[in-house]
């Protein structure tokens, strides 16, 4: 029953050397670190974190954001869809779904939301 398991220990063994080997080499034929502006920069949200909190700050980022993550699971549910695509009444819900998110990203392309 163990040699069943010989594959996946193998495997992590093999994984394991190689994501060691890799990390090792970089650690060794890196460059040393050197700190500059550009490095401890805020980057981006656009503002330094470590200012006041009661700043103004532009709410674009956090906005894009959301809209990233809204399309993000809408990839998200397109995988299950894919494989139940047999049944019809599957394929016309997720063309609903489909619409509905097209029409808010149509709404949200005119609202000028995505422009900088």
């Amino acid at each position: 029953m163990i040699i069943e398991y010989i594959p996946i220990f193998v495997f992590l063994i093999g994984a394991t050397g190689l994501s060691s080997l890799v990390f090792g080499l970089s650690y060794l034929l890196g460059t040393p670190e050197k700190t500059d502006a550009e490095k401890v920069s805020a980057y981006e949200c656009g503002f330094d974190p470590f200012d006041d909190a009661r700043d103004q700050f532009d709410i674009r980022f956090y906005l894009v954001s959301i809209l990233f993550i809204i399309f993000d699971l809408e990839v998200a549910f397109l995988f299950p869809w894919s494989v139940v695509l047999h049944d019809g009444y599957a394929f016309w819900s997720m063309m609903v779904f489909l619409l509905i998110l097209t029409i808010g990203f149509i709404y949200e392309w005119v609202k000028g939301a995505l422009e900088w």
